[in-house]
């Protein structure tokens, strides 16, 4: 599971386990929360599944002035941005392994993460910036304006 800020496309919180349920995602929420520490009410949007309904993902939700977002089901485009970002670790490193134990792919996993994806790998939404970059250019920039 992962939780993707939209407006740099950083992986800001993830999670893994051999199963998909609420304690997953709650993880991945967990550990964006933790790195953001967010002030202000932030939309976190989700398909319909059933870990995003779940009675302890709306009280997270609440507990953390985070506010649920879902389209309609069916909307094959609510959430392309994840499913690029799957897309793009599942072809530049998964695929391209064979991992012994679920360890070395946690490990594996993490590396392309925090080692490449957020402060390397550039996006055309960015500016042709790396998510970290793309970031500290636009606060830069605003701190400039001030």
């Amino acid at each position: 599971a992962v939780v993707v800020d939209l407006f740099s496309r950083q992986v800001v919180g993830w999670s893994m386990d051999s199963r998909m349920n609420k304690d997953l995602v709650l993880q991945a929420l967990l550990a964006a929360v933790w790195r953001r520490k967010p002030k202000q009410p932030i939309m976190v949007h989700s398909d319909q599944g059933s870990q995003f309904t779940s009675y302890e993902y709306a009280a997270f939700l609440a507990n953390h002035n985070l506010q649920p977002s879902m389209s309609r089901r069916g909307n094959c485009h609510d959430n392309a941005v994840a499913e690029s970002f799957f897309q793009l670790l599942k072809r530049e490193r998964i695929k391209r392994n064979i991992y012994k134990t679920r360890e070395h792919a946690r490990q594996d996993i993490f590396d392309y993460i925090e080692m490449f994806y957020n402060p390397v790998r550039r996006h055309s939404h960015a500016a042709n910036l790396s998510p970290v970059n793309y970031e500290q250019q636009y606060f830069s920039e605003a701190t400039n304006c001030l």
